[in-house]
């Protein structure tokens, strides 16, 4: 379309093309600098048929799962994606860059994965929850540079900080004056055109991170935040705005591919709904789904985590509006089949410096440790000494008065990944056995739900087909029936507490992991659980407890009975 300018018989002036600029966007990348495993490490895609096509005869599709992920990889597919046109192009994160990182990067306090987003090439980060998880400093450290104030600059001689902006519009030091801990947004120029982009941390991180690290913060709603912050971004000139938000929501049960937008639901939806019209871009995160979505005119991204994904967003701009005329986007695989040799020398590196902590010795067992099987064998009640041990672990570091008050805990058996052998445990096994960072949540349950959830162990809840028994707490027993018929596979008089059955209308403190609390494995009567409160690293809570208690003492069995 032709748009005219002047006036009389002067000849029509075509207008000038259109400005073009790509965003590459990733979100809830959590240190994972080498390639995550397991169905961390993992993306369904479509499935090539023999024909050559994808779509069946039914009109469905056939779909399969790929490995993905590791920073050599996505510093390749970035690099790639950005040689189309560098200097339009910017490289966005939507928060949770660092935190509940592996070992590599976690034991570092994160430095390894600031250093090579540098490389990479990564233009902002909006902060999510978990760059609050060591508090306001350490995050500040995480952009300045500097080394860490007890341990030092562990993983080189310096650490110089990141080299792209930090952002966060909505955490406030001082609400009354609306001055931010970090800044609210950052304006980048193209061809004329600037574009707006807004930062914005998760405004519940206050009852998810420890409170003596965010003191003096206040965490406000994020869409009144960005709409109060438009008129501002308007009279610099600001036609274009694109919010980066570490919330987000969900495809369909189950998950759709990630280009999809299958029913999303979630916290993101009732956001985007508010935010002003003038917002023309949404990449979220927070929730370590894949979408690809237009919500209330704004197309809304998200690109799973752990740098599975990323997403390519062209932005078209009208150089005389200086608006957004057109947006499109795809999320893209983050396939292991050509790497960035440069990071990936830096990545060996920074493991090669981590193993002489990973061997640290951390605590002593007599007797191997086993991890939970699946599916259960025959007979199996469900019990296994790693898991018991583990959630002796939990509720140790939650028990007291500060921590919690925990009474129970429990460890979904998926989340236990290796066996421990005898003799010497050292860190680097530890990590093995508990490699995803989960946060202990410690909830109010009511001795009803407890008996609910120990139902929801048990198929059809269970849509593997076997049952998934979580592994539970000294003093903690209970007794089922393998030929109970669903939901009635628990005595509720063998459910008791220190030898006392439980009561089903009082209530108890219950510790478990934050995939659990979040209805992860099916376990959705923890989502009911109130008076939430978030502890430290799993990992953290056991490397704690082997301490304390080395060498091991056998962790009691008979905490689970199963009858025939």
């Amino acid at each position: 379309m032709l748009i005219y300018i002047g006036c009389g018989d002067d000849d029509p002036v075509p207008s000038a093309s259109p400005v073009h600029v790509q965003l590459i966007g990733l979100n809830d990348f959590h240190g994972n600098l080498e390639p995550p495993s397991g169905s961390n490490g993992r993306v369904k895609v479509i499935s090539p048929l023999a024909d050559g096509g994808t779509t069946l005869e039914d009109g469905g599709v056939s779909t399969t799962e790929v490995n993905a992920g590791g920073a050599a990889f996505l510093a390749y597919h970035i690099n790639q994606l950005r040689q189309e046109d560098p200097e339009h192009t910017v490289v966005v994160s939507a928060g949770d860059l660092i935190g509940a990182s592996p070992l590599i990067s976690g034991i570092f306090h994160d430095e390894p994965t600031i250093d090579v987003m540098n490389m990479i090439g990564l233009d902002i980060n909006t902060v999510g929850n978990h760059e609050f998880d060591d508090g306001r400093e350490e995050l500040l450290r995480m952009q300045n540079g500097g080394c860490h104030p007890v341990e030092g600059c562990q993983a080189g001689t310096t650490f110089t900080g990141a080299k792209f902006k930090f952002l966060s519009a909505n955490v406030f030091t001082d609400v009354a004056t609306r001055k931010t801990l970090l800044p609210a947004y950052t304006i980048r120029e193209f061809d004329g055109v600037k574009v707006g982009f807004v930062g914005m941390t998760l405004e519940g991180t206050s009852k998810i991170v420890n409170p003596a690290g965010i003191v003096g913060l206040t965490f406000q709603d994020e869409a009144d935040t960005v709409n109060a912050l438009v008129p501002e971004l308007k009279q610099q000139g600001v036609e274009a705005i694109v919010v980066l938000i570490h919330e987000g929501g969900a495809q369909l049960a189950p998950p759709g591919l990630a280009d999809n937008c299958d029913g999303v639901s979630g916290a993101i939806l009732d956001i985007v709904n508010r935010f002003d019209p003038a917002v023309d871009v949404v990449v979220s995160g927070h929730t370590h789904a894949a979408y690809n979505c237009v919500i209330n005119n704004k197309r809304v991204t998200s690109a799973a985590s752990f740098g599975r994904v990323i997403t390519d967003i062209d932005l078209k701009l009208d150089p005389v509006s200086h608006d957004v005329i057109e947006v499109t986007a795809r999320n893209i695989v983050v396939t292991r089949d050509n790497a960035d040799m440069p990071v990936d020398a830096v990545v060996k590196d920074f493991v090669a410096k981590a193993a002489p902590l990973a061997n640290r010795v951390i605590g002593n067992t007599p007797v191997a440790l086993k991890a939970p099987v699946r599916p259960l064998p025959a007979s199996a009640s469900g019990e296994y000494s790693l898991g018991s041990v583990i959630a002796d672990a939990m509720l140790a570091a939650t028990s007291n008065d500060q921590t919690g008050k925990a009474v129970i805990a429990f460890q979904n058996a998926g989340g236990v990944r290796a066996d421990i052998n005898e003799g010497e445990i050292s860190y680097g096994e530890a990590f093995a056995v508990q490699p995803f960072a989960n946060n202990l949540t410690t909830l109010t349950l009511t001795g009803a739900q407890i008996e609910k959830v120990l139902e929801e162990q048990f198929p059809p809840n269970q849509t593997s087909g076997f049952p998934l028994i979580m592994q539970a707490s000294q003093g903690f027993s209970y007794t089922w029936k393998a030929s109970g018929p669903a939901g009635d596979k628990i005595d509720p008089a063998s459910i008791k507490l220190n030898g006392v059955v439980i009561d089903p209308v009082a209530t108890y403190r219950v510790t478990v992991n934050n995939f659990m609390a979040s209805g992860g494995d099916g376990y959705a009567t923890f989502t009911q659980g109130t008076d939430v409160l978030t502890g430290p690293i799993d990992l953290d809570a056991v490397d704690a407890y082997l301490r304390t208690n080395n060498p091991l003492t056998p962790p009691t069995t008979g905490r689970i009975t199963r009858v025939p």
